[in-house]
């Protein structure tokens, strides 16, 4: 451990004399931000676009203190499992070329509780819309002009109109829609809509209200679920640390020389890396979970 720092020491005294005029944790920052825009996925890159718009994006010095967690976590972890530095700093490599999948984790699930909660007011306003114009594509342009509505959304409602002016009726735009955000409100929303314009419904108005009183009741519940997790996952968190805890009580329990000969088998290295591949693998499905389909009934 004591090596692993003085190497630290030195790559930082390094970067120092070579970038003394400038800032080297901006340096370092910047140079890990250049590599994440090259080579990160369009899917991750269209999502943080959207993060940062919404002023959810982190900080480069908040990226490199998750970096300096997850490698310090990791070392301190497997050197406590093995006290071997070159296994350490395998283990610190491989943890920290996960911040990129947790980075596009985080940024899924801001990008998808926006969009959620666009589709809140696309579904909300388009009824208040049609009470008034008791048509479905007027109602769409009024929504589309009220400045309301925002990218992604805003750009397929305006398709939606287009579609249905192109085709002269609402199934086409309907589907598009539909077929683009799955949501239940969206589903039961665009079916209502349907039944009033082929079947001629005189009095819409109830239907209406009991369709609006739906969506407010589902999103009540979506938010209840959204801090739910949050709660959830803070407990996950604890637990998933003290899974990587448990071989640290036995080693003291054993007594430190007694576990360091216990531990020269290689049968009980194996079953160590099977440990801390598991538990890396619990708190990774966990994080996804947490992170992936906000909003999503």
């Amino acid at each position: 451990m004591v090596l692993f720092l003085l190497i630290a020491i030195a790559f930082v005294v390094l970067l120092y004399r070579n970038y003394r005029g400038s800032n080297v944790s901006k340096y370092i920052t910047d140079q890990v931000q250049v590599i994440y825009d090259k080579f990160a996925p369009y899917s991750y890159k269209v999502v943080r676009e959207k993060t940062k718009q919404l002023g959810q994006e982190y900080t480069a010095r908040q990226y490199l203190i998750q970096v300096l967690i997850l490698g310090g976590f990791a070392g301190i972890v497997t050197y406590m499992y093995f006290y071997n530095l070159i296994v350490s700093i395998i283990y610190v490599v491989i943890a920290i070329c996960f911040v990129p999948y947790l980075s596009f984790l985080r940024c899924k699930r801001v990008y998808s509780e926006f969009i959620f909660e666009q589709i809140q007011v696309y579904t909300t306003n388009t009824i208040m819309e049609f009470a008034t114009t008791q048509s479905f594509v007027k109602s769409l342009e009024g929504v589309r002009d009220s400045g309301i509505l925002e990218d992604p959304v805003l750009a397929d409602v305006n398709h939606m109109i287009d579609i249905a002016y192109d085709e002269g009726s609402i199934d086409g735009a309907l589907k598009f829609f539909s077929d683009k955000y799955p949501f239940y409100i969206v589903k039961n929303m665009h079916q209502l809509f349907l039944q009033i314009t082929k079947e001629g419904a005189r009095d819409t108005g109830e239907s209406l209200e009991n369709m609006q009183l739906d969506i407010d009741t589902l999103v009540e519940s979506v938010y209840r679920d959204r801090m739910d997790r949050a709660n959830f996952h803070k407990k996950f968190l604890q637990y998933g640390v003290m899974l990587f805890l448990l071989v640290m009580l036995i080693q003291y329990m054993l007594g430190t020389e007694s576990y360091i000969e216990l531990i020269k088998a290689f049968y009980v290295q194996l079953i160590l890396h099977g440990i801390i591949i598991f538990n890396s693998y619990f708190l990774l499905k966990g994080e996804k979970y947490y992170n992936e389909n906000v909003g999503v009934e």
